[in-house]
């Protein structure tokens, strides 16, 4: 059964910090490259980090400084490190595998809280 989960996401202070995980199981991870989304309130999903294959990484702008995504082939995780987190990051985090040809694949999204 494919199953990707993400944890770690929580209430914080603006300024703080957060790492948020991905666990997957039933998919080959090291063939899959991995992705962060975001979804605020009111908008649409919205790409934030993506590590391919390569371990090549790419930032939305937004982003480029403060977020940092990780791959652990062997745990078949992914990670993403956030610092110093805005009202404006608040919203409900997805991790993604995508695998050239088929579906992408989501998990069900852990909801993070950036307080004022």
């Amino acid at each position: 059964q494919v199953r990707l989960v993400e944890s770690g996401g929580g209430l914080v202070q603006a300024g703080g910090s957060l790492r948020l995980a991905c666990a997957t199981s039933g998919i080959t991870f090291p063939i899959y490259d991995m992705a962060w989304y975001r979804q605020a309130p009111g908008k649409q999903r919205e790409m934030l980090a993506s590590i391919t294959v390569a371990r090549i990484t790419n930032y939305a702008d937004f982003v480029k400084g403060r977020f940092f995504i990780s791959r652990d082939n062997v745990k078949k995780t992914v990670s993403l490190e956030m610092n110093s987190l805005q009202p404006e990051d608040t919203g409900v985090y997805y991790c993604a595998a995508h695998y050239s040809g088929h579906s992408d694949l989501w998990g069900q999204g852990t909801q993070v809280t950036v307080s004022s």
